[in-house]
């Protein structure tokens, strides 16, 4: 289809819009990718339906477009090095986080495209971390702006499940996702590299907030994290086949609903190449342990 079809609709005040108009692959025009990137700064997740003729190369190819792809993931290497296979037999990303905060090179975005949905439920849910600090009483902002959170790779997003389960796959995925250790320390308000907004950098890879005890980090985490996951500041999908969904994960955190039983779903995301998140006063992410290096170069 021509630039001219492309139209944007907007699905909620915080988050949320759905791209219409559009054939996804690697043909698309320079019109088109500056416009897709557009919405997605300002909506933060974008979906698109209808898109049954993507297969892994021209997924890929469609990411490509929009930044440089990063390897599938830092340590699960055995499915596949350009898209990682989200497969309910080893993994359920039911819980709150945004991807790979463990390494300093933090993904500028991800796509993800349904192969394989159950009968029902398996919706996923995103949450605007920019419109959660922008609705931070001025003390609130205070505290956060100067506050710095641990990050590891102790358990992936994937591994709430894996740890519920005594199968063989979610043992091996667990065992080969702890393999290497990551740890590194970001600022919890972090600067976004191309809106200059600020956005809250927390979800669950946040082990501790340094220079707090266990309890007062479990404390001042939760009142935080709260104000992210608040409903108004979410968007729910209900995915259909043919869908594709792409955010950006240096604003956002998002959540994949177990709620279809053993039904098998299967997704396939490719993820973009970001930056090390710097804070309000202008500091980089600090490396504890792991090089990220091989897993993803830094955007230009």
């Amino acid at each position: 289809m021509s630039s001219s079809a492309l139209s944007v609709v907007k699905l909620g005040a915080n988050i949320g819009a759905r791209i219409d108009g559009v054939t996804l692959g690697g043909q698309l025009d320079a019109f088109t990718v500056r416009s897709i990137n557009d919405a997605l700064l300002e909506h933060k997740v974008i979906f698109f339906r209808d898109q049954h003729h993507l297969d892994e190369e021209s997924q890929y190819e469609f990411a490509g477009l929009l930044g440089t792809p990063t390897t599938a993931h830092p340590t699960v290497t055995s499915r596949g090095n350009r898209a990682l296979a989200i497969d309910s037999e080893y993994d359920r990303a039911d819980s709150w986080h945004t991807d790979v905060t463990f390494v300093d090179r933090i993904p500028k975005a991800s796509v993800l495209r349904a192969v394989t949905l159950p009968a029902y439920g398996g919706t996923t849910a995103w949450a605007s971390a920019t419109a959660a600090y922008e609705q931070l009483p001025a003390a609130l902002k205070a505290l956060a702006d100067n506050l710095w959170a641990v990050h590891t790779n102790i358990f992936d997003y994937a591994a709430t499940s894996a740890e519920q389960s005594v199968s063989s796959k979610a043992e091996k995925y667990r065992n080969e996702f702890r393999a290497q250790y990551f740890e590194t320390e970001h600022p919890v308000v972090r600067v976004h590299p191309e809106t200059g907004e600020r956005a809250i950098l927390l979800g669950h890879f946040a082990r501790s907030l340094v220079g707090l005890s266990t309890k007062e980090s479990r404390a001042i985490f939760d009142l935080i994290q709260d104000r992210v996951t608040r409903l108004e500041n979410t968007i729910r999908w209900s995915w259909q086949p043919g869908d594709v969904a792409m955010w950006d994960n240096r604003a956002t955190q998002h959540y994949a609903v177990s709620d279809y039983d053993d039904q098998y779903r299967r997704m396939e995301r490719i993820t973009l190449a970001g930056d090390v998140p710097v804070s309000v006063s202008g500091e980089s992410s600090r490396v504890k342990a792991g090089d990220a290096s091989g897993y993803s170069s830094l955007a230009s």
